[in-house]
Order: structure tokens, then sequence, then C-alpha cells
């Protein structure tokens, strides 16, 4: 992957450079979905936190659990969330604008004062789309989109994963080695400069050698 093939993965939709992980362990919680999905799910993150070499823990000091995935059928039924208007700033008119973008899936983001992630809100409508879609396949999306703040286009015209010919869902390896570069402890857990994007392409390299 070049530096300018790396540094589209997290220009933003202003075009600056923003990248950001997280620098606390990750505590996840799942509301509205069965116990076998559950244990798809955090069985999804816990894979993508380990190739990261990044943690997890049960709790998190500030919010309980800092990484939260919301299953509805109905944005509305968001509002029935106890104490997540707390969380989530002017919910009511989020739901409002999810609802009229027949939107399927959304992510919030919040920073620690140097800028890297320290919780993360993921919120999934479970419409067609997304109901035909394998277990498998949505949970190891989901946990790909919140071990780093990609950019707003980065997977829209390719998805993260790829489909081997027995039907196994797996992380694409380009992707893999991106979001271990990412969490190269040499490397600054914020960046807004486009150097970064050289510098994580080097370490891909490197990793490229190596193997």
């Amino acid at each position: 992957m070049t530096p300018q093939e790396v540094e589209t993965h997290f220009n933003r939709s202003n075009g600056r450079y923003g990248f950001a992980r997280w620098r606390r362990p990750i505590a996840p919680i799942v509301f509205g979905v069965e116990d076998a999905t559950l244990a798809v799910l955090k069985g999804a993150i816990e894979a993508v936190v380990t190739l990261a070499n990044h943690k997890m823990a049960e709790t998190d000091p500030e919010f309980g659990s800092n990484l939260m995935v919301f299953f509805c059928r109905n944005w509305n039924e968001l509002l029935g969330v106890r104490d997540l208007d707390k969380l989530v700033p002017e919910l009511d008119a989020l739901v409002g604008r999810l609802t009229d973008q027949a939107a399927n899936q959304y992510r919030i983001f919040r920073f620690d004062s140097a800028g890297a992630i320290k919780a993360c809100f993921v919120f999934l409508r479970m419409d067609k789309s997304l109901a035909d879609m394998p277990a498998q396949t949505l949970c190891l999306s989901q946990a790909v989109q919140t071990i780093v703040l990609w950019s707003e286009a980065a997977f829209a015209q390719r998805s993260p994963l790829a489909i081997l010919p027995g039907g196994k869902t797996v992380l694409r390896p380009e992707i893999a080695n991106l979001i271990r570069a990412a969490y190269d402890p040499v490397l600054p857990a914020v960046a807004a400069d486009p150097t970064h994007a050289l510098r994580l392409s080097a370490r891909l390299t490197l990793s490229e050698v190596a193997e």
C-alpha cells in the first residue's frame, strides 16, 4: 500500500488528514441482540483488538463500557434507551436525521484531551440489507470500523473484508497490516499531518519484507 493509498484511508471530507487510535483498553457492551450474535460480535472485537496488539478490559473507569453497540429495528427505539441522551448530545435531532436519511448505521467517537479515541457508540438499524448479511460479516466489519478513526470514504468503494472460497469472511490482508501498523507503539496515537501516512506505509513495507 503506497503512502497515497494509506493517506486516502484517513483523509477527512474537508480534505485534511486526521488519524486517531485508542489509547485506553476497550471495554465493549452490546444491546439488542441474542446471545449467539453477542458472542460473534465480541469475538470479532477481540480478534481485531488482538490484531492491533491493543488491550481489552471488563470496564472503563470513565464510561463503564467505552465501546457501546446498539442494535434496533427502528431509530425511534433509541429514544427509549435509558440515559442514552446523556451520552449522545441532541439525540432527538440525530434520530430524526437518521430516519430522514434512511440510514442503517451510524458511529460516534469521543476523544480525550490529546485527540485519541476514548469511546465509540455504534448504532445499527437492522434493515433488510443488514439483516441479510451473515453475522460474522456484519460483526467483523463493525469491529474494523471502530478500531481507528477512518476516513468517511475509506471503505465506500471497497469493503475491508473478503470472502474466502469456502464462504468464511476475513479481513483483507492489506487492511489487517494497516491496522497492525497503526498501533505500532513508535507511532503517535493521534496525527494531523499527512507525513504520518508515510510512516505507516514504511511500516507496511517492513512488514512485507519480514514476511
